[in-house]
């Protein structure tokens, strides 16, 4: 398949042109030479007429969707996605209302504000607040007895841990009462090259974004904007102005050379999933207990091994092996196709280097209800102050309190601060919290 923007940017990175234009390094530099601006014939990100045109239409014609890139992750996409709920729901003359499993990234949340879009939340039975699964008949339990129904499903499959929700299931559902289904698939763009397929898109959702760069070799910031053949036309329609709405004027061409890459040359997704299929098996053997049902991450109960997740990732980091994510009850590590077999057998040998002990019996916090008191909007526009997180039992909640990796909020801004969230920002060493002022 053809690469237009990548050709173009190496074309150009070895042209003797004088730069007359922006970045101001002029391309003085291994990596800087390839790092251009929108010049003649490098095409508009959000006006693309031309090979960035060219080349989202490839992609779409690999994912089977309408595609559109952005250089901004899929944070600016999840914003996107949430501005044409919005515009769809003015469209059928419908509040904008969207129902959401809790265990949200935090640019969902923040777009909720841009947009004072209301939200009811779907919680976990899960101890842990970084999962959430819902299933059909849950859903439609739910969509049976609502007072107002909501203009859209909201999603995140897979969530940090590896969970992947039943998205077929719950697009049928969704379709049965007039849903919109929207993916936080940010984990998942390598879900296409399954066989078969496991993406979102392919199992009746509406709208989705994926973090390219996540999982596939694409530069860091790599995302798409997916919108299904058969959704709503004004998703397609508006989908630039979206993107614009929130996006950078100046994307950066070194990422958008890389998504166009990756359609010229994709890797044997379904090969690497059977590896990877085979360590968790011989990690398993080790007596590690292993959760979620991603293919290419592995997420680790550490605990029962005798380990917090902190303490085995320092375990392992000794040893030369990086992991993705680890808090008191987990360690993560993503795998991808670039990591080769010698790679899989040092992290099988690093964890076969590490002696069980006795399991951890300290558990999370369990998953609480929240009650809200003003809007995410209003809550994260009042004057605020940070306290110590002891001593707000009552207090408003003004601002998200978290770190990313995971940035899934513990508590949304605007929702009363009880004793149950106190001890959860506690057992997640969240010392301090902004409270909106009395």
């Amino acid at each position: 398949m053809n690469t237009p923007i990548h050709d173009f940017v190496n074309k150009y990175s070895h042209s003797d042109g004088v730069r007359a234009h922006m970045p101001g390094h002029k391309g003085d530099g291994e990596q800087e030479k390839f790092d251009i601006t929108e010049i003649s014939g490098a095409d508009s990100l959000y006006e693309a007429d031309g090979i960035i045109k060219e080349s989202e239409k490839h992609a779409g014609e690999i994912f089977g969707a309408y595609t559109f890139y952005s250089t901004e992750g899929s944070s600016l996409s999840i914003k996107a996605m949430l501005y044409l709920t919005v515009l769809y729901s003015r469209e059928i003359g419908r509040e904008p209302l969207i129902l959401a499993a809790r265990n949200v990234h935090k640019s969902f949340v923040n777009g909720t504000v841009l947009f004072d879009t209301r939200v009811e939340w779907l919680y976990s039975r899960s101890s842990s607040y970084l999962e959430c699964k819902i299933t059909p008949s849950e859903l439609e339990s739910y969509l049976k007895s609502a007072k107002h129904m909501p203009t859209a499903l909201y999603l995140t499959s897979p969530d940090y841990l590896g969970n992947i929700q039943d998205i077929k299931g719950l697009s049928e559902v969704c379709k049965k009462y007039g849903l919109l289904l929207l993916c936080d698939n940010a984990h998942g763009a390598y879900l296409k090259f399954l066989k078969p397929s496991a993406h979102p898109i392919d199992l009746g959702a509406d709208i989705v974004c994926d973090s390219a760069h996540k999982t596939l070799p694409v530069l860091t910031g790599g995302a798409y904007l997916h919108i299904s053949r058969t959704a709503p036309a004004v998703f397609k329609e508006r989908a630039k102005d979206a993107l614009a709405l929130f996006g950078s004027t100046s994307p950066s061409y070194l990422i958008l050379s890389s998504l166009d890459k990756f359609n010229g040359d994709i890797p044997d997704f379904s090969g690497f999933a059977e590896k990877c299929n085979r360590l968790k098996e011989q990690i398993s053997a080790l007596g590690y207990s292993l959760t979620g049902d991603e293919p290419l991450k592995i997420t680790i109960q550490t605990k029962k091994y005798g380990y917090k997740g902190a303490d085995l990732q320092r375990e392992l980091e000794a040893q030369g092996i990086i992991c993705e994510f680890a808090d008191s009850d987990f360690l993560v590590l993503m795998l991808s196709p670039k990591n080769t077999d010698i790679e899989l057998e040092k992290i099988l040998k690093g964890l076969k280097n590490i002696p069980k002990k006795a399991s951890v019996s300290t558990l999370p916090p369990p998953t609480f209800k929240s009650e809200a008191k003003t809007s995410p909007r209003e809550a994260l526009l009042s004057l605020s102050e940070e306290l110590p997180t002891d001593g707000c039992e009552g207090r408003i909640f003004a601002s998200s309190a978290l770190g990313c990796p995971p940035a899934v909020p513990i508590l949304v801004s605007g929702e009363v601060i009880t004793k149950e969230a106190i001890e959860a920002f506690k057992y997640y060493r969240i010392d301090s919290i902004r409270v909106v002022k009395d």
